[in-house]
């Protein structure tokens, strides 16, 4: 059962318009008012709603002005055991039920597009593993590089910044992946200029036998096909709250080992691997931040237009 709880804390004057809207609500079960004594603290109001229709729920009660003059937070619900939840649910159109909430999907892309000392520093880790995968031409250590790499969530971040026009996101995003992937580079140029001087590179790097960075230096049409192809699947994994560390791998393949091929290339005098590494690199943000603002919007029309024919059927019948 996909449900979402509600909590809000309202002043007395709203708790009765409130609750006549919850009550009066098809999809909310389980709701719970408590009276508070000391006024400027308001009444407690809980309640449980199917989670495809929390979006409505959740415009009407900030129509109402509860999250102005209260507050209102929203916890995801893992398990539930009721009769009258799984009833609703299967009264409910497929849409009603599994309807994404949109403010939580928002939310949870603003929480992780902020840029804290962790992020460049895992993103110089991911630089430097990842040259060690191409001097040793260990496409496992590549593998290991994108899963530590958390350039994705600045470009979740932008997209969302875009598709919301708000500037101060987009320029913090934008500055994030370029101070991030700048000092990756850095300090992997470092790194494989010391490898360099040691001779620790592999016999084969070292004799010019270079698949993995070959692949990753060379732009072309399946570059983007596997950007665009993995920013649908990013979006789509944070809409459904899906998100795993293999997802985190597809997504940053063209991201990460662009960024260590561009500081290896660098160290080793190869400069068109360094331009073709550089144009990988920023040919793939691009077309991850265009297809999120894209996947963002379509998600969110389609999902509307479902619950729209959804709840109008339902009223209907």
């Amino acid at each position: 059962m996909e449900l979402v709880h509600f909590r809000m804390v309202m002043p007395a004057a709203l708790t009765r318009p409130a609750v006549g809207l919850l009550t009066s609500h098809g999809s909310v079960l389980n709701l719970v008012v408590v009276r508070s004594s000391q006024i400027p603290e308001g009444d407690a109001v809980e309640c449980d709603v199917v989670q495809g229709a929390a979006n409505d729920v959740l415009s009407q009660l900030r129509e109402l002005g509860v999250d102005r003059a209260g507050s209102i937070a929203v916890d995801g619900i893992d398990v539930m055991f009721s009769q009258q939840a799984e009833q609703l649910e299967a009264d409910q159109p497929s849409a009603l039920v599994h309807a994404p909430l949109w403010a939580g999907v928002e939310a949870r892309i603003r929480a992780e597009g902020t840029y804290r000392p962790s992020f460049y520093l895992f993103l110089v880790i991911a630089g430097i593993i990842g040259s060690v995968g191409i001097m040793t031409n260990s496409q496992i250590l590549i593998v290991a590089a994108m899963v530590v790499g958390p350039e994705y969530n600045a470009i979740t971040s932008v997209a969302l910044g875009l598709d919301r026009r708000s500037r101060r996101r987009v320029r913090e995003g934008v500055r994030a992946l370029v101070v991030g992937f700048s000092l990756a580079i850095v300090a992997t140029l470092g790194f494989a200029a010391v490898a360099r001087g040691f001779g620790l590179q592999s016999k084969a790097f070292e004799l010019g036998l270079r698949p993995v960075s070959n692949l990753i230096g060379t732009p072309n049409f399946f570059s983007v096909a596997v950007a665009f192809l993995a920013g649908i699947v990013g979006i789509v994994s944070l809409t459904e709250a899906r998100g795993s560390a293999l997802l985190g791998v597809f997504i940053s393949v063209t991201t990460i080992p662009a960024a260590s091929d561009m500081a290896v290339s660098l160290a080793f005098g190869d400069w068109d691997h360094v331009w073709g590494s550089f144009v990988q690199l920023l040919l793939n943000v691009v077309v991850l931040v265009a297809v999120g603002v894209l996947a963002l919007r379509v998600q969110r029309r389609l999902w509307h237009r479902a619950t729209r024919r959804a709840a109008e059927s339902g009223r209907q019948v």
